[in-house]
């Protein structure tokens, strides 16, 4: 696939501290001083606008060499990554204050919704379901690359937190600038005393389906997608609880029991071990897993025959 060549001057600009902020705030972890860390790779230092991966002997200066070297990503994705889908602020130096206070950068909406219709369809989520979102404004089709934008709101009902995901062949996706992860992408009634985590808005809206197909009313559920899978310390017991669920607790203390829709994966069945355990004093917590594939959308796909071109996917970040 062809990228410009601007893009791709673009994305050299970026470096790594920039990115992390921006698109993966969890993973940005403060070792000392203006050194960083990340919460999976402790031995990854970022500091004076450059990173090594000690543990591997990788290094580089941009976020695309981490891209590249630590994720794994082509050359193309992860040009695309970092500038292809979403608004952000011109890369600086880093500067540890004021992370917290960037303003949500949302990409420009486009009057159409086909192909955000046509992809959610075809990974076989409700057209009642779709319809509701883009009415309640939760998701909307970006203007310039056509990619599935999932909102989050905050208690005054403002937009807080917006993740990207590519609606062609290829799994591009991430947060935009600014997203703050207390408030990610959720269906939510407020009416019941269970909520319903998931890593991602798709898994989430493929559980609404199937709720849809077995008779319960998805409106009536908490729904909440925590914006990317739960990463657990290797200590269960010095892990944190994710900041979206902490959220949701303080505003919805009527809460008595936590379902668990992880991926069947190594990361979402260690990550559910983990919040059973530092939950279970407070919470009933139950571990409610896809009973087939990876995921609720590889289930909902199973259950509705619908075949998946797993060979043209892959995880980056969410």
């Amino acid at each position: 696939m062809y990228v410009k060549p601007e893009m791709i001057l673009e994305a050299k600009k970026m470096d790594l501290y920039t990115y992390l902020s921006n698109f993966e705030p969890d993973e940005l972890v403060r070792f000392s001083g203006n050194t960083y860390t990340t919460r999976t790779h402790d031995s990854l230092k970022i500091s004076n606008g450059k990173w090594m991966w000690w543990s591997r002997g990788i290094g580089g200066k941009s976020a695309l060499d981490y891209l590249i070297k630590v994720k794994g990503m082509s050359f193309v994705d992860a040009v695309q990554t970092i500038v292809g889908c979403s608004p952000i602020t011109t890369p600086v130096s880093p500067k540890p204050k004021g992370v917290a206070d960037r303003p949500l950068l949302l990409p420009k909406r486009s009057l159409n919704t086909d192909k955000v219709r046509a992809y959610l369809s075809g990974r076989g989520i409700d057209d009642e379901i779709i319809d509701y979102c883009i009415k309640n404004k939760l998701l909307f089709e970006s203007l310039d690359y056509n990619n599935v934008v999932f909102i989050g709101y905050d208690e005054k009902n403002t937009p807080r937190y917006a993740a990207y995901r590519s609606t062609n062949n290829l799994k591009i996706m991430g947060d935009c600038s600014g997203s703050k992860k207390e408030y990610p992408f959720q269906i939510a009634s407020g009416n019941d005393d269970k909520i319903h985590l998931f890593e991602c808005a798709i898994d989430l809206l493929s559980y609404a389906t199937l709720c849809k197909m077995y008779g319960i009313d998805w409106r009536e559920l908490n729904l909440v997608s925590l914006a990317g899978v739960y990463s657990a310390r290797s200590k269960i017991e010095e892990s944190k609880v994710p900041v979206a669920l902490l959220t949701f607790l303080k505003a919805h203390p009527e809460i008595k029991q936590i379902h668990i829709h992880f991926d069947n994966d190594k990361a979402g069945r260690y990550a559910t071990k983990a919040l059973q355990i530092i939950m279970s004093d407070k919470y009933e917590v139950i571990d409610s897993p896809p009973l087939g594939g990876k995921d609720f959308n590889d289930f909902l796909c199973i259950k509705k025959e619908i075949t998946k071109h797993k060979s043209s996917e892959r995880n980056d970040v969410r």
